[in-house]
């Protein structure tokens, strides 16, 4: 499902000029020629999948049962308008609760668990029983792509699902433009696009081990108990899978203050990022975690233009830092 986006990607990276490869599970690697050959290379990785749902099964009401695709709660799913893909075409929908209708089921409404299985999706055509959507093409198994609904406010507000991780794709794009513009990089860069972080397997077996220094782009959490804000960048310093490499944060927080960038440090329990399957996969490299303030992760998420642009700004500057010693 992440197809149409990765050949987007590959468009953009190679009217940049630059040589892309595409794996076969449609991640991609560019990279870009830094001034000193002799130093160890560096590497951003950002995610271009996010989350998602899959047909379960079709219901005998003709009605469509989901699994998720990626980690998130069915109290995010209810009332979405999605996509079905089929084999035969598209087809719309909306997500609801088993017991969608206040006025047949009144309080029960609110009873309800909050769960993958008493939500079902609702096609928007004529079916009444499980042979009518089967004759629409409706496999188990077909993906389910729910509307982000997208907001750009007035004043620097981006308000959407799933920003993770399309707004540091963004970013990262940015950068890449820059740096091919003109601004050659310190040392090599290699631009890493994954497309099943959400999974838990994006970075395997994608990293160069040409690359030193591995720095991943990803959502920070802003939320009760966090430090992260909406408006500034946080390099994590731990997640669920252990601590993140001390040295290589502190030199990107010393980028970040040396620009003037607004930059915080946290700790994410409930979280991995590409580095985790990187790690895995057994590459020898450094690893950090830079992202940009993100309220509501995984639901309808928050986040501050200030924030993307002094991730951007990073992107530019700690490329053109010379590689330290202990990469």
């Amino acid at each position: 499902m992440c197809g149409d986006i990765s050949y987007e990607v590959e468009r953009r990276l190679a009217g940049l000029g630059l040589t892309v490869t595409r794996r076969r599970d449609g991640s991609l690697i560019a990279r870009i020629a830094g001034s000193d050959k002799s130093a160890p290379a560096l590497g951003y990785i950002a995610h271009l999948d996010t989350l998602g749902a899959q047909v379960k099964q079709v219901k005998d009401n003709g009605r469509l049962e989901l699994i998720q695709v990626g980690t998130w709660s069915a109290r995010f799913a209810e009332g979405a308008r999605v996509i079905v893909h089929t084999g035969s075409g598209l087809l719309t929908g909306t997500i609801l609760p088993l017991k969608a209708s206040g006025h047949a089921f009144g309080k029960e409404v609110d009873e309800q668990a909050v769960e993958w299985r008493e939500v079902e999706l609702r096609i928007d055509a004529a079916v009444h029983n499980r042979a009518d959507t089967v004759e629409l093409g409706v496999r188990p198994g077909d993906f389910v792509s729910i509307d982000p609904k997208p907001e750009f406010l007035e004043n620097g507000y981006l308000v959407s699902r799933f920003l993770d991780d399309k707004a540091a794709v963004a970013c990262l794009l940015t950068a890449v433009s820059e740096l091919a513009g003109g601004a050659m990089p310190a040392r090599d860069i290699h631009f890493l696009f994954t497309v099943s972080e959400e999974i838990g397997t994006g970075a395997s077996g994608l990293v160069n081990s040409a690359v030193a220094d591995v720095i991943a782009l990803d959502i920070g959490i802003v939320a009760e108990g966090q430090e992260t804000r909406e408006d500034a960048l946080t390099i994590c310093m731990a997640d669920a899978t252990g601590p993140y490499d001390r040295q290589l944060s502190l030199e990107m927080e010393a980028v970040c203050k040396e620009a003037e960038l607004p930059v915080i440090r946290d700790v994410f329990r409930f979280y991995k990022s590409d580095t985790a399957s990187a790690r895995l996969s057994g590459t020898d490299a450094r690893m950090a975690l830079m992202t940009f303030g993100v309220d509501s992760s995984h639901g309808y998420e928050r986040t501050h233009i200030r924030s993307l642009e002094a991730l951007t700004e990073f992107l530019i500057a700690f490329s053109r830092r010379p590689a330290s010693q202990t990469s």
